[in-house]
């Protein structure tokens, strides 16, 4: 039966990388005001703002398979779809096209001040730092890389299911934070993480740019706050 679990981690944590092999869309816009909606995953209930929620066909209470959601950082509202004119009235109507790369206006937030959520069915996944123990570390390189402060990064070895990964977590305490990171690639997009955490019968994802280790205490901060968001009631 353990090893039953084991491989079933294995499965369950490569298919949730694949989830996230494009950048999400922003969703369309909603009302502000509009209230937040009771949704059911993996019995679970979540209580979630429908601007936050990716697909329109998700912006309904009820039992749903699974929910994708968007929230702008650090403040953990939805997102709110920049106004060209507005933007060009406060750069001085310096167009998009005048930019450096990567440049942003005063106020205009960009895809790195976003992080994206899925809530799913965990499928028996085991928590996070039971992974680390009982599965994880069996794939990882004996050396640790260069990281801040009271956080471990170590690299998966190349022809494991976790090939071109690393892995970083709080030294003492990995249940408090644990991230898998996509490897920065010359000529790739912007390397991610992926941090999660086990709800009842629920998994709740969260993705953020990789660069955000360098204050991964304010990362689990904002996750943390993150649940509370979502899991009022159980927060």
């Amino acid at each position: 039966m353990a090893g039953l679990v084991v491989v079933g981690g294995v499965a369950v944590a490569a298919g949730m990388w694949s989830v996230w092999a494009r950048w999400p869309a922003t969703p369309a816009p909603v009302a502000a005001d509009a209230p937040h909606l009771p949704i059911v995953v993996a019995a679970e209930t979540f209580t979630v703002a429908p601007g936050a929620i990716r697909m329109a066909m998700q912006r309904r209470p009820g039992p749903q398979e699974r929910l994708d959601l968007v929230y702008a950082w650090p403040d953990l509202t939805p997102p709110r779809p920049v106004d060209p004119v507005t933007t060009g009235a406060i750069a001085g109507d310096r167009i998009a096209s005048d930019r450096l790369p990567g440049e942003r206006l005063p106020g205009e937030r960009g895809p790195g001040d976003r992080v994206y959520v899925t809530i799913a069915p965990a499928a028996g996944a085991l928590e996070p730092a039971e992974r680390l123990r009982v599965l994880w570390l069996r794939y990882v390189r004996d050396m640790l890389e260069p990281a801040p402060d009271g956080l471990a990064v170590v690299e998966f070895r190349d022809g494991t299911p976790y090939q071109g990964e690393d892995l970083a977590w709080e030294e003492n305490a990995p249940e408090k934070f644990l991230a898998r990171c996509e490897r920065p690639t010359p000529g790739r997009p912007p390397a991610t993480c992926l941090t999660e955490k086990i709800v009842g019968g629920a998994v709740v994802t969260m993705r953020f740019p990789r660069e955000w280790l360098a204050d991964w205490h304010k990362v689990a901060d904002g996750f943390s706050r993150l649940l509370v968001t979502v899991r009022p009631k159980a927060g």
